[in-house]
């Protein structure tokens, strides 16, 4: 387990701060596959997870969806044949909270399993 995986997530409103730039890239180098994107102008951050059919897809993707309610901070998941993808932002902030990179790690723990 990473360490960014072993964090809490906080509660956090919209007067959080997002990630800058360079912490960014920072957090990423502990998140292999994991990519910051821009959707209408929001950087969320995704990852594309393989499987092998649409149940273990969507196996996966119910998984992720009970540790986001343990956290209560809520991905975007999109469960296709072979593959879940995952995305991560903070909709209070319109942006990127180390709430975000963390939830990622423990993704990838999650999958790792």
């Amino acid at each position: 387990m990473t360490a960014l995986a072993g964090e809490s997530c906080t509660a956090c409103d919209a007067n959080a701060p997002a990630v800058e730039s360079d912490e960014q890239l920072e957090l990423l180098e502990q998140l292999p596959g994991w990519a910051v994107i821009s959707r209408k102008g929001v950087p969320q951050l995704e990852k594309i997870y393989p499987f092998r059919d649409f149940n273990q897809a969507l196996d996966f993707a119910n998984a992720v969806g009970e540790l986001a309610e343990g956290a209560n901070h809520h991905p975007a998941l999109l469960v296709e044949w072979g593959k879940t993808t995952v995305t991560w932002w903070t909709h209070a902030i319109g942006g990127l909270h180390r709430n975000d990179f963390v939830m990622a790690a423990k993704t990838d723990y999650l999958h790792g399993k």
